[in-house]
């Protein structure tokens, strides 16, 4: 059996997708870098991953995973699907929020709007660690864990690399694209 050959878009996708490697010069705090993507999802893919750190802190981590099949996908609504996970610490009055999975889904929504996308699908985690024993002295954290996939519009995938950060940046408390923290003015 012949391997399948990527689409013609594939390579737009791809280089539109690593350009993120450069840094963003609105966002700072986001450091890239590229990983392995996984093999069995679909017959191309890529991947990479970012931190949102600042003051030596890493306030959240994520991955964007694009996927291709040149026959599509049952439920991708086309040939490339992108997959997104982020984590991010929270404060604890924050993850008691009820609503913040909803809060965290809207900004993944908007932000999305955009680039336009299909198919949007996903789930949003709180978790609270508690420690005991030998580890009772360490306080409680919690955090929230973003998992979701969508099929871009199109193959530049600027916009939603753009997004992926701005959910990142948004759940690691940094204020929005071109808002400055009043702490930072100076």
């Amino acid at each position: 059996m012949t391997p399948p050959h990527p689409a013609p878009g594939y390579r737009e996708a791809l280089d539109t997708l690593n350009e993120a490697l450069t840094g963003d010069p609105e966002r700072p705090e986001l450091e890239f870098e590229e990983m392995p993507a996984p093999q069995r999802l679909a017959p191309f893919s890529a991947a990479l991953s970012a931190a949102v750190v600042r003051d030596d802190v890493e306030l959240a981590v994520g991955r964007l995973i694009l996927l291709h099949d040149p026959q599509g996908r049952p439920g991708w609504d086309g040939q490339y699907r992108l997959v997104a996970y982020i984590r991010a610490d929270l404060e604890p009055e924050i993850a008691d929020d009820p609503l913040i999975g909803s809060v965290a889904w809207s900004w993944l929504i908007e932000a999305l709007d955009e680039a336009g996308y299909a198919a949007e699908s996903g789930t949003i985690t709180r978790a609270v660690s508690e420690s005991f024993g030998g580890k009772e002295d360490e306080p409680a954290t919690t955090e929230l864990e973003l998992r979701a996939s969508w099929s871009p519009a199109g193959t530049d995938l600027r916009a939603h690399v753009r997004a992926w950060t701005e959910v990142m940046c948004m759940a690691a408390g940094l204020p929005p694209r071109g808002v400055r923290d009043l702490k930072d003015v100076r």
